[in-house]
């Protein structure tokens, strides 16, 4: 037989993205300031950022960034362990660690790179991965990747995370999850999996990517939130590009844990350290989140008068009380329908569609930040309701009178 064409098989990929509707499309940004985006000449007020305490443009991070670029340029030049680490990611790393009340940390490139590189440094051939079915992607390729067997439990079933833990008594196991989930917003069941994680012998691992800055007691993140600590999660990732603003990634945790991930990884070992510059623009970030505890003060009250709003209309909400609301809109016509709508009305919201969420379960990813205002709250939900009732759904009273019925 012929050997397959690959010019066939990329055209059959494109025939079947056009036919689901699943073309993946990039907006190039010409401006931006604060939620307000430039494209194609177009103004636009976005609720598709994770930048949920509005730290990306904060002046002392940009200082710092400059200050830093100055006096060290913009690149590492080398990996860490050649001559890139800088003093700038190790007072990084001992700010994030402090912050969580952890012992030691330790800088990635990015969230994406530091979950492969942990759980194929921790995790090899003969040992089990336990994963909530909807934990980050990057989760579940390093699992796959670390050559581990990799078994996913319904998505926040603790007893299913048991049942599955229970299928390897004798292989070392790792119980690995999202703390606030990226396309649900809701927070995963902590408490009762870190039990499970003690009584099966296995290693709690919470990536807390959208989680760290926005919930917990002074923004620590979901596992603080539940009450636990080190002991309880020994292994957390935080991710720096979320509510923090900046880019990269720190892997929290105990001297032992870290130096592992630090001499075994290879997305640790074999890759460029973050620029000094972006480290020390982080550093600025961690500070302004520990210290002003108004950012979440107010997006928590922009979260309640948005849930609010959103139900007075009927508008299909997802059970979450963080900055990430999901309105459900189903198929992936409908989600693209309804997120042109809004952008013809101003307003940019992420529509998401398969593979990202499961088959039928589309959604406009809104995103709330703390720059955000009230009057921008309300603009948000008049324009759902238009969209969602032009699509075939949802409600057609104006969401500001209904907000003041009921202030």
């Amino acid at each position: 037989m012929p050997r397959p064409s690959l010019s066939q098989r990329l055209d059959a990929a494109r025939a079947r993205r056009v036919g689901h509707e699943a073309v993946r499309v990039e907006r190039v940004v010409d401006g931006r300031e604060g939620n307000r985006l430039n494209i194609g000449g177009q103004d636009l007020l976005a609720f598709c950022g994770n930048d949920y305490l509005g730290l990306s443009q904060h002046l002392d991070a940009v200082a710092a960034l400059q200050e830093a670029a100055a006096w060290h340029g913009v690149g590492s030049t080398a990996s860490h362990q050649v001559c890139g680490h800088h003093a700038l990611h190790e007072a990084l790393a001992e700010a994030v660690a402090d912050w969580l009340g952890y012992p030691a940390g330790l800088v990635f490139g990015s969230g994406y790179v530091a979950n492969l590189a942990v759980l194929t440094a921790l995790l090899g051939e003969g040992d089990a991965c336990v994963q909530d079915r909807l934990n980050h992607a990057s989760l579940l390729d390093g699992a796959r990747l670390s050559g581990a067997r990799l078994r996913r439990y319904p998505h926040g079933d603790a007893e299913g995370a048991a049942r599955q833990l229970a299928l390897d008594p004798e292989a070392f196991s790792m119980l690995a999850t999202d703390g606030v989930f990226s396309m649900d917003g809701d927070i995963a069941p902590l408490r009762m999996l870190a039990l499970l994680a003690r009584s099966h012998d296995a290693l709690l691992y919470v990536d807390d990517a959208h989680g760290v800055g926005v919930v917990g007691p002074q923004g620590r993140g979901s596992v603080a939130a539940a009450g636990l600590g080190p002991r309880e999660a020994p292994l957390q990732l935080v991710t720096l590009g979320k509510a923090l603003g900046g880019y990269g990634a720190v892997l929290v945790g105990s001297q032992a844990l870290v130096e592992h991930v630090r001499q075994e990884a290879r997305g640790y070992r074999y890759t460029t350290a973050l620029p000094p510059a972006l480290a020390a623009a982080s550093l600025a970030q961690v500070g302004l989140a520990r210290a002003e505890n108004w950012r979440r003060a107010k997006l928590g009250a922009l979260i309640a008068r948005f849930r609010r709003g959103a139900q007075q209309l009927g508008l299909p909400l997802m059970d979450s009380l963080t900055a990430i609301q999901p309105v459900l809109t189903g198929d992936n016509g409908r989600t693209l329908r309804a997120a042109a709508k809004l952008e013809s009305l101003g307003l940019l919201v992420a529509p998401i569609r398969p593979p990202t969420v499961p088959e039928g379960q589309g959604r406009l990813r809104v995103t709330l930040s703390s720059t955000h205002e009230e009057a921008d709250i309300d603009r948000l939900l008049d324009g759902l309701a238009l969209a969602l009732d032009d699509t075939g759904g949802g409600a057609v009273r104006p969401a500001h009178l209904l907000l003041n019925e009921n202030p």
